[in-house]
């Protein structure tokens, strides 16, 4: 990444819907997330996978008008030199978090800070919303994406092994949190 170049994050318009699939780029999947409950705290540890493999989740289809200009949604886009990035898209959920429907970065410029600018434009909206955390699902075989997670202050807070059990090529469904402030006990 050129250090001269600036990262901007805008809110979705009209305009900018056309990019938001565009940083649907495929990823690796080199390792799992193995948890474990133990007196009431989620632990995990990480497994290689024998055969890593790349994948590309479908893009999305949706009424993107929905996430314009909205109190309880909006959908951020990441630009260099006028190229999209990267996004978050992410909702006012019914528990008082900020839920991160989806975020991603095109993968030529993983690593590069961008996720971690989306993460924080999501925070800044969710703060000024009065929410006490944000929140995400992750599968249980995408270790590079929880340890992203895991890296910008996320917590493993549940385990889903039903969520997906339509789809034989996921397993387990893991609810990853980021709290403002302390929990109450």
């Amino acid at each position: 990444m050129n250090r001269e170049s600036k990262i901007m994050i805008s809110p979705l318009n009209t305009e900018l819907i056309e990019d938001i699939n565009k940083t649907n780029d495929s990823f690796k999947l080199y390792g799992r997330v193995v948890p474990s409950l133990q007196s009431g705290k989620w632990s995990y540890e990480e497994v290689l996978l024998d055969e890593p493999r790349e994948i590309r989740f479908p893009d999305d289809k949706l009424d993107w008008d929905q996430y314009i200009n909205q109190e309880d949604k909006t959908l951020f886009l990441a630009y260099m030199n006028h190229t999209c990035i990267g996004q978050i898209r992410i909702i006012k959920d019914w528990n008082r978090f900020c839920y991160i429907e989806n975020i991603a970065t095109k993968k030529d410029y993983r690593g590069s800070g961008v996720g971690k600018l989306l993460l924080n434009k999501a925070e800044e909206w969710a703060k000024q919303r009065k929410l006490v955390g944000m929140s995400l699902e992750a599968q249980d075989d995408n270790l590079g994406a929880c340890q992203f997670y895991v890296k910008q202050g996320f917590i493993l807070g549940g385990v889903d092994t039903l969520k997906q059990s339509s789809n034989a090529d996921i397993g387990t469904t893991l609810y990853w949190y980021k709290l403002f402030n302390e929990p109450i006990k």
